[in-house]
Parts: structure tokens; sequence; C-alpha cells
């Protein structure tokens, strides 16, 4: 397990590197950055799903638990938007990663992907998201709804012996790992006071665009919002799956995700498409 100090924050990060066989352009992998979601979230979804399948594609993944998850540092406050994206700052400068990076997020890791971009797009070659949607104001009103639907999980609450019904030792984990940042730090009242990125820095990320949403997903009903403001993106449904479908369908993922990732640089800003894939 390594450790990173960044932004006056210890890290825990994992990194995969890519087969000496495979290098991008004049040798150097390019990089891929994979920020995992809130409360119930690790950096153990991507490493189980999809880490592996991208470093055997050429790419050095790079992998982090949010502040107040997995083995990283909890703070009791700071967990608004631009605190998890001064954090990906920090970590890629502490890391000295310099040149722009494949941005993956799974639900509020692709906020962070996008309010990164928003900020630095520059430092962005692409942004590859599993239900998630930039931050904006239907993204903000949404929060804590779905927050308070994970607030059960908490001691007292109905929902911490439905989670740990789950089978084997996952649902005892998740009733942990929601007790824990719920329950010691300021993260439910913070996320819902996040300031936002004005649309037109969001209307101005150039880089190529991939949302990937679960048919059963409320999520997905904010795409047109998506392609509002980012043209370029390119919006695939799964059918009959639900904000789960990283850790549900990892290979259907998979499947969409490095295929694309090796065309985004083809992309152009006045392409989209919407795409529903049965698989």
């Amino acid at each position: 397990m390594s450790m990173v100090l960044a932004n006056d924050l210890s890290i825990h990060v994992e990194q995969l590197a890519p087969p000496e066989s495979a290098s991008g352009a004049h040798g150097v992998a390019p990089t891929a950055v994979l920020i995992h979601g809130l409360a119930l979230d690790t950096l153990a979804s991507w490493y189980l799903t999809l880490a592996h399948p991208l470093a055997a594609a050429g790419f050095h993944v790079v992998m982090y638990d949010l502040r107040g998850h997995g083995h990283t540092e909890r703070p009791p406050e700071g967990y608004t938007l631009d605190d998890f994206v001064d954090d990906l700052a920090a970590l890629l400068a502490a890391l000295g990663i310099t040149g722009p990076v494949h941005l993956l997020g799974n639900s509020f890791g692709g906020t962070i992907a996008f309010g990164y971009a928003a900020r630095h797009p520059e430092r962005v070659a692409a942004i590859a998201n599993v239900e998630s949607v930039p931050p904006t104001a239907a993204w903000l009103e949404r929060i804590p709804g779905w927050l308070d639907r994970a607030a059960p999980y908490l001691p007292g609450g109905h929902g911490l012996a439905e989670v740990n019904a789950e089978p084997g030792k996952r649902g005892g984990r998740l009733a942990r790992a929601v007790r824990e940042v719920f329950g010691s730090t300021s993260l439910r009242r913070d996320v819902p006071a996040s300031r936002l990125p004005a649309e037109e820095r969001i209307a101005a990320i150039g880089c190529p665009v991939l949302c990937v949403y679960g048919g059963e997903s409320r999520l997905g009903a904010l795409a047109p919002d998506v392609l509002r403001l980012l043209p370029q993106a390119r919006i695939v449904t799964v059918p009959g799956q639900r904000h789960t479908v990283l850790v549900d369908r990892p290979n259907s993922v998979r499947d969409i995700v490095l295929p694309w990732l090796h065309q985004a640089r083809g992309l152009h800003r006045d392409e989209h498409q919407l795409v529903c894939i049965d698989q």
C-alpha cells in the first residue's frame, strides 16, 4: 500500500504499469487516473474491474482513495467538490504527472473529473465516466436526495440491516464505510454546499468525453444536459442496468471504454452519439 502526501492529506494510491512492450508517443505510456464515488466506494471498484485491462492496453494506471474513504486520511471537514478537485490536482503534482491525463470517474468520481477539467482543460486528454454528470445546477439539486437515501445506512437506520444482508462480508464493509464517512465527517453537509463552476467553464472542456449509464438509472435522464454543454460527448446506455453498472457489468463497461479511449483522439467537438448497447 502506497501513501502520498498531497494537499496536506495522506492519500492512499495504487498504480499499475503497462507491459514494457506497450508505450505511447515518444515511448511514454499515457496516464489513466481512476476516480471512485462517494461513501460506499473506494479505489477497489476500479481495481477489480477496469484497472488491469487498462494497464494491459498500455496505460499507466493511477487509482486513489478519496479523502475520507478507504485508507486515505479522514479529516472531519473539507468535503466540497472544490476540496476533491484540489486533492486531485495536488496528487498529480506529487506524483510528478505533468502531461495530459485520461480521467475515468465512477459516479461522483466523474463529477470530480469534470470539475478538474473545467479548471485545467489543458491537462486532460479525455474523460470517460460511468454514471456521472458534470457539476451543474441540475446535478446539485439531486445531491440531497442521493445523500438522504444513503443516510439510513447509519447506525439505527433500517438501511444498515439491508446492507448487512449483502452476500458474504460485502454488506458489513459497506455498512462500516457509510457509518465512518457519514458519521465522522462533514461530507453530508459539504457536498450539497459545493460551489459550481460556471457553465461556460464546463462548456469550454474541449477533450473527448464518454458517459456510460445504466438503462434503469435515474442519472441517464441528465444525458441531454451533458450534450447541451458538451456536444462532443458520446453517451452509451447499458440496458437493464442501474447505478452499479461498473461493478455489475464490468466486461460490458470495459468493451465500451477501451475501444473509445483508443479512438478518442480522432473525435471532434461537433460530433456526438447516443448509443444503446444490448449485451
